[in-house]
């Protein structure tokens, strides 16, 4: 396996309790591709509930908080638990992270009110704004300062492919079918290329951006198309090359649903506009530089999403009306990344 977790850093207490928890549940109950049973998640959800209700301050409103899988359940966790403290502490409200059952997606979490936020991508929020009417509050800022990032192919550095395409009878990794990095803006560079999915020899979705790199590393598809943060990272060890870049797209972000009040909306969007991951609220976030929000958040408009709504309607995610088919529902409720 490519990525270990390094866990050998210094946590407060309650998070490094939560990250034994995780741990103890979920990394011994993974296979190498990150699958979680579901009975896996409703116990790794009912542990942190557990560890979180040690907190001493009690508040009568929980908001749960989801995310779309981005790396693996414990490294996602461990990013995210010191960020909702931070959330906690400025809001005063209380949060609890919640595991996106196998037979479930970040945004029917969402929309059904079992989360209340939800950190997901571009593809996701597409989904859930259609069907569920949620609301996009911030976008992720990058290491260059901007809310939009890439998606970029990768192929091995041994590889016989030089340009895009020469990728038309090979085959392809995708992330998951929800996922914005991982599969819409990969389908788009194809498109682009003037390729299909039936020019492809084969192609699959392996769950997240991780899963997706390592097929490639290990020789079971010639082409991966991923997060680029994660890509670069990768190229920089020596693992993998970059093929190709495709064009920006507004960044992940930050997503409520319309059951949460607005003046509590108002006030967590406030605190994620002014949250300074790289200044004075950085103590005990982990490796919140390896996030797609390394620098904090920038506040969405509607209008940011227009041409992904445009791209979405052209290669089939949904219809002319914005409302997702009903044959990607099916498929996009079985796997979730950012």
């Amino acid at each position: 396996m490519i990525f270990m977790t390094k866990y050998c850093v210094k946590f407060s207490s309650l998070i490094a309790k939560v990250c034994i928890g995780i741990l103890v549940l979920i990394l011994t109950a993974c296979d190498s591709t990150n699958d979680i049973p579901i009975q896996q998640v409703e116990d790794s959800n009912q542990a942190l509930e557990q560890l979180q209700d040690s907190n001493p301050v009690q508040r009568e409103t929980v908001y749960y908080f989801g995310f779309d899988l981005r790396s693996s359940p414990q490294e996602d966790a461990a990013q995210y638990l010191p960020f909702l403290s931070y959330l906690e502490r400025t809001t005063g409200y209380q949060f609890k992270l919640h595991f996106t059952p196998k037979n479930s997606s970040t945004a029917d979490e969402l929309g059904r009110n079992i989360t209340q936020f939800a950190s997901m991508g571009a593809t996701s929020y597409l989904d859930a704004k259609s069907r569920y009417d949620v609301t996009s509050l911030v976008r992720g800022i990058n290491h260059e300062g901007k809310a939009e990032y890439q998606s970029v192919l990768v192929i091995r550095n041994d590889s016989p492919i030089h340009k895009v395409e020469d990728i038309k009878g090979k085959s392809f990794a995708f992330g998951s079918r929800s996922s914005t990095q991982g599969h819409l803006i990969p389908r788009i560079i194809l498109t682009q290329q003037g390729l299909t999915l039936k020019d492809l020899a084969r192609h699959d979705y392996t769950g997240s951006h991780q899963n997706c790199a390592e097929s490639v590393v290990s020789g079971k598809h010639d082409v991966c198309g991923m997060q680029d943060q994660l890509a670069d990272k990768l190229v920089r060890q020596g693992q993998l090359k970059i093929l190709f870049r495709s064009s920006f797209y507004p960044s992940s972000g930050i997503v409520s649903n319309n059951k949460v009040p607005v003046e509590v909306t108002e006030k967590v969007k406030q605190a994620l506009v002014d949250f300074d991951p790289q200044g004075k609220h950085s103590e005990n976030l982990y490796h919140w530089e390896q996030t797609e929000m390394p620098k904090g958040f920038v506040a969405a408009q509607e209008s940011d999403y227009s041409d992904l709504r445009s791209w979405s309607v052209r290669l089939g995610f949904v219809n002319e009306n914005g409302q997702q088919t009903e044959g990607n529902l099916k498929k996009n409720s079985q796997q979730k990344d950012n």
